[in-house]
């Protein structure tokens, strides 16, 4: 057997690059009425059988194995003139006189855990009316929310039927309550109500950490992908039969849409659970990074990276994206450790998209870091931060400044930010509120930049400020501002579902396989955080108001003007014009209080309406007027707007 830095020599010789990269796109198993066609890219196997099951149970034996034809470009191949639908299948690949036994690396459907592929006739999955489904209709802004399948609909009194808490099938009830009260809204209905646009789910493809045959009480984020192209099986009401959760998770996404809602898909496509894989056992270490000395590169944190500057990797993850969209209706992606994966790809799939779909219409950002370094030369430009100027103006990054700026390091849970007392970040917020677009940033416009306080990772918005703030009344006032701030700032807005009713875990910091009872949301809380709700919910609507916070465009940090800062305080005006003068207010005065003492703040001419404090976020419709000053209380924030008709 080769040591891996043979492996990698070949891979890196043009002579390999050259003769086995593949174009087509009919790799995997594929079937129809009269035909069956099956192929698989091995460049580098002696041999490949391909086995058949009559179920995808890991212990069953084949009834009938047959040899595949070596072909061009690496690709083996099988087929036969029937439709062998429903069918499992594995194969038996032989390299360097070595055989093993593997999955499908380009499985569109699995039995159990994974292990097993599937033949699979993809039209017999689509739900009634399939063909009509379609992503809602644009609004004036996105506002993102991220749910966990599991955590979202498993909690007792959420109102959801006991056969589907946990499951793709809570998302297809329509109307969920509290203790089935039919007057608090749970679920799909709640985020609704909010004013969400789109959620953002928590990986949803097959991965490895929950056993698919175990007990329903398991938990992970799911963060260790298998198979990246099938719906893991725990969420689906039968993980035995590979057509279900198939058939559920799109009638899930058919439900989203009904309610007006889009679907993000967060792909986690920097590394596998381990190497004990397809990706592996057919082309050995051809789909990860290693280090000079053979071992694994380890930017990920999990153990692998995957190798996503070559070729047939490239060609492979771009694949799976559009595969995504095509087949699940999928309208946006949210990319894991995006600093791990090359610009040439993330551009390459943002063009894919742009073309099949039209210039941004499909949603894609991701995380622009890695957890540690990874494996690539020099001349690797990988999608972090540091490269971010050569990514397209359409691929979008979370932006951990504005974060941590605004409430303190989330790796540290005793660090501040602005909104619990950190001393001199004053010009770091006024940058937050641009999106940190202004001439010669690498940030080309406020769509590249995902404003959030709070997501699956770190603390809870309401464990990190109890973390650095003991008062609970004092710990209100933050939270209610810090919401305000990254809700006026420019960009697109995300939150962790339950934020608005101050979601916590108990102070965990990472609770990717904790308890689900830690990580459930606690709907009733909803009664509890009635006023925070309501204010959330004030917010988002009238967010969706202000062209001048809401606009994408390169030039919208132009809006911005008149800014001003003291210790503790950020002020600022904002241009509130568009074409269509679709928003009442001319011009915005927006003014951030975090100190223990009110703070005065001097007006221009003419009249201003107080559309937003802390206490009440729905003012605007009602406004009180004020004329040549406002005093801002502590640990408060308001909104001023100055209607088209009154002077500047």
């Amino acid at each position: 057997m080769k040591t891996v830095q043979e492996w990698v020599d070949l891979y890196n010789s043009d002579e390999f690059k050259n003769r086995y990269l593949y174009q087509g796109d009919d790799l995997g198993a594929r079937c129809s009425i009269g035909l069956t066609t099956i192929k698989l890219w091995s460049p580098v196997a002696d041999a490949v059988t391909v086995n058949f099951y009559k179920d995808g149970e890991p212990t069953t034996r084949p009834y009938w194995t047959s040899p595949m034809r070596q072909g061009n470009q690496g690709v083996w191949e099988w087929n036969i003139h029937e439709s062998l639908n429903g069918t499992y299948y594995d194969f038996t690949v032989t390299i360097d006189g070595v055989s093993q036994r593997t999955g499908d690396p380009y499985a569109k459907a699995t039995g159990i855990n994974g292990l097993r592929s599937m033949v699979l006739d993809l039209h017999d999955t689509n739900p009634a009316d399939w063909g009509n489904d379609k992503p809602p209709i644009p609004e004036s802004e996105q506002i993102i929310d991220e749910i966990h399948v599991k955590e979202f609909s498993w909690y007792p009194a959420g109102g959801w039927p006991a056969d589907v808490r946990g499951k793709y099938k809570a998302l297809t009830v329509d109307s969920t309550y509290i203790n089935n009260d039919g007057i608090h809204p749970t679920g799909l209905a709640f985020l609704k109500q909010m004013g969400i646009t789109h959620v953002q789910l928590m990986p949803i493809y097959d991965y490895g950490t929950v056993d698919e045959t175990g007990d329903d009480n398991q938990f992970n984020w799911g963060y260790d992908p298998v198979n990246y192209n099938v719906p893991d099986g725990s969420y689906a009401t039968d993980a035995h039969h590979g057509e279900v959760r198939i058939r559920e998770l799109k009638e899930a996404i058919q439900a989203i849409h009904r309610q007006g809602l889009g679907v993000i898909m967060d792909v986690v496509y920097n590394h596998t659970w381990n190497l004990d894989n397809p990706l592996q056992k057919t082309v050995p270490y051809y789909f990860y990074r290693t280090w000079p000395d053979g071992n694994l590169s380890n930017g990920s944190g999990c153990g692998n990276d995957i190798a996503s500057e070559r070729p047939m990797v490239e060609k492979y993850l771009t694949d799976s994206v559009m595969y995504w969209a095509r087949e699940y209706h999928i309208d946006g992606f949210r990319f894991d450790l995006m600093g791990l994966l090359t610009v040439d790809l993330m551009n390459r799939i943002r063009n894919k998209l742009d073309e099949k779909y039209g210039a941004g219409v499909k949603l894609v950002y991701g995380e622009p870091w890695s957890a540690d370094k990874t494996a690539v030369g020099e001349t690797i430009k990988l999608a972090d931060k540091g490269n971010f100027a050569d990514l397209s103006d359409h691929v979008g990054m979370f932006c951990d400044d504005t974060r941590d700026t605004i409430k303190g390091s989330a790796g540290d849970t005793r660090a501040t930010g602005f909104v619990n007392g950190a001393n001199g970040v004053e010009g770091k917020l006024l940058s937050c509120v641009t999106g940190w677009c202004h001439d010669g940033s690498a940030i080309h416009n406020p769509a590249q930049i995902i404003n959030y306080v709070s997501a699956h990772d770190n603390q809870t918005l309401w464990d990190k400020l109890t973390s650095t703030t003991l008062d609970v009344d004092l710990r209100r006032r933050q939270y209610r501002l810090a919401a305000a701030i990254y809700m006026t700032c420019q960009g697109r807005l995300f939150m962790l579902s339950g934020e608005s009713f101050c979601r916590t875990k108990g102070g965990h910091t990472n609770s990717h396989d904790a308890p689900i009872e830690i990580n459930q949301l606690d709907w009733s809380k909803i009664i509890d955080e009635q006023d925070m709700v309501d204010y959330y919910r004030g917010l988002i609507a009238l967010r969706k108001q202000l062209p001048g916070l809401y606009d994408k465009s390169p030039a919208a940090h132009t809006r911005i003007g008149n800014t001003w800062s003291q210790p503790g305080v950020v002020g600022y005006m904002v241009d509130n014009t568009d074409n269509n003068s679709s928003s009442p207010w001319e011009y915005l005065c927006i003014v951030y209080n975090r100190n223990q003492d009110s703070c005065n703040v001097e007006l221009g001419d003419g009249d201003w309406e107080v559309l937003a404090t802390s206490h009440d976020s729905w003012l605007w419709q009602n406004p009180q007027v004020v004329q040549g000053h406002y005093v801002v209380e502590p640990v408060n924030w308001v909104m001023l707007g100055q209607r088209h008709e009154e002077s500047h």
